[in-house]
């Protein structure tokens, strides 16, 4: 017996430590790691909402990858539509029936770019207050005639 103690290696005390310090160094990383997923869940559901969509359902399509529309994309119409649901696909996209306009792109949209169609604005905000009619612009027939002379003229100096 005394045979085989001679010759084991025997482990020296430095790679003992440093096999505790990584083994302590993992165990910190997995719990940095689970604490982050934790935090960044929480900040997910907090401000998170499912779509409320469902079939037959009438959307309005966003322009933001459509490329082919008329004019420049700072005064064009942020949202096209309105288009029917045919069929939801999972949880984050819609197909959506398209009209002649639109034919020739994919008809399946991420539910990002998707918003919800109102007919009017009653619809969208049942329980607004509704503005009372501005009053009738009367126009005066005793206008003063022409100007002859403008008074107050802005005088512009010489700038040398």
């Amino acid at each position: 017996m005394d045979h085989f103690k001679k010759n084991l290696l025997t482990i020296h005390p430095t790679a003992k430590n440093l096999h505790e310090m990584w083994k302590r160094a993992c165990d910190t990383a997995a719990k940095c790691i689970a604490e982050a997923k934790e935090y960044n869940k929480q900040r997910w559901d907090k401000s998170h909402m499912e779509p409320y969509f469902k079939e037959g359902d009438k959307v309005l399509v966003s322009t933001l990858n459509l490329n082919n529309l008329e004019g420049p994309k700072k005064v064009r119409d942020s949202f096209v539509g309105p288009f029917t649901i045919i069929k939801l696909i999972g949880k984050n996209a819609v197909e959506v029936k398209l009209t002649e306009e639109f034919s020739r792109k994919h008809p399946v949209f991420p539910v990002s770019l998707v918003r919800t169609y109102f007919q009017t604005e009653e619809d969208k905000l049942p329980f607004r207050k509704k503005n009372p009619t501005p009053p009738e612009i009367v126009e005066v027939e005793d206008s003063p005639g022409p100007v002859e002379k403008n008074i107050k003229a802005r005088k512009i100096r010489d700038s040398t």
